[in-house]
């Protein structure tokens, strides 16, 4: 294992006084703290599953497992029980076709596809920001033997910020050999998070989104350049802002809000039938941005134009 140094720039605003984000590696995850409270932790191989009634077929790792809040509240689950597929953050997708086949790499369940962590490339620390580049592979559970359809890098930086933080995310997809993955028009798949257990049921999830909507049914499939994703935890009202970066492929994407989970997906496929083709990057960037409190408009419009005009 190589370790590097990346320098990078603070985005915006002043450290909170000795939050200094740092990342160190415990067991199989990736853990990354402002001082000494806990931001996120990404799960490189699987680990154990956490009840003894969840098939195998859910053993994933090549993900962010939990994210907290300033104040230290959990806003993320993990292999929920009503959709043991779900994780913190996750980017797999659902509806494909690879070489005439329909490996499906976010239902793990259904045995036809997986997506499998690969190897932690680097992790950084510099400027009171540290981060991590990671690689994984989607593979097609349906060809014989077993055949990796798409590789992916995650590039992940984190910043304690003004009493937040802040997670920058870029995806970057490309076909494994000569075969293009085709991803029909379908209602979720892509970008995913899923929200604490404590939020679980209609009324529990809040949202609001850049064009001021706040019931969910009119939110899902609104086409959003940001969402806020919140609830109460542990008493207090907390949860993260999620930015949807211009470049995008059909900026701005829509939204996947299910009905009474917590649940987001930014889904671009939603939009009609697209793919990743040999020789070309799909790139997907978004800023989740954490924060305990309710939700500001004002303030979440500053935030996007901060990522998008920095």
């Amino acid at each position: 294992m190589k370790w590097f140094v990346i320098l990078a720039t603070l985005c915006g605003g002043d450290l909170l006084a000795g939050d200094e984000v740092t990342a160190t590696r415990e067991g199989r995850q990736l853990v990354l703290r402002a001082g000494k409270n806990e931001i996120l932790r990404y799960q490189e191989e699987p680990g154990d599953l956490p009840r003894p009634d969840i098939p195998q077929a859910y053993l994933r790792g090549g993900y962010i497992q939990s994210i907290h809040t300033p104040s230290g509240r959990l806003i993320t689950d993990d292999f929920p029980a009503n959709h043991l597929h779900h994780h913190g953050v996750w980017s797999p997708w659902t509806k494909t076709e690879f070489e005439g086949r329909h490996p499906d790499f976010w239902n793990m369940g259904d045995k036809t596809g997986t997506v499998e962590f690969v190897a932690l490339d680097a992790v950084w620390q510099n400027a009171g920001m540290a981060g991590f580049k990671v690689r994984h592979r989607f593979v097609d559970l349906t060809a014989t033997p077993a055949k990796v359809a798409l590789l992916e890098t995650w590039d992940v930086s984190v910043s304690a910020v003004d009493k937040r933080y802040i997670i920058d995310f870029t995806s970057t997809q490309n076909c494994a050999g000569d075969s293009p993955l085709k991803l029909p028009q379908y209602r979720y798949g892509g970008f995913g998070f899923r929200g604490s257990q404590a939020w679980n049921g209609p009324g529990n999830c809040k949202f609001l989104s850049a064009s001021g909507i706040t019931d969910r049914a009119k939110l899902n499939t609104s086409r959003e350049k940001w969402c806020w994703i919140g609830g109460t935890v542990e008493g207090q009202t907390c949860g993260l802002t999620i930015l949807d970066h211009p470049g995008n492929f059909r900026f701005p994407q829509p939204i996947r809000a299910h009905p009474d989970q917590p649940f987001f997906c930014f889904a671009p496929q939603q939009l009609g039938d697209m793919e990743i083709v040999p020789g070309a990057n799909y790139i997907a960037r978004y800023r989740l941005v954490i924060a305990d409190g309710a939700p500001d408009a004002t303030a979440a419009e500053t935030w996007w134009q901060e990522y998008a005009k920095p």
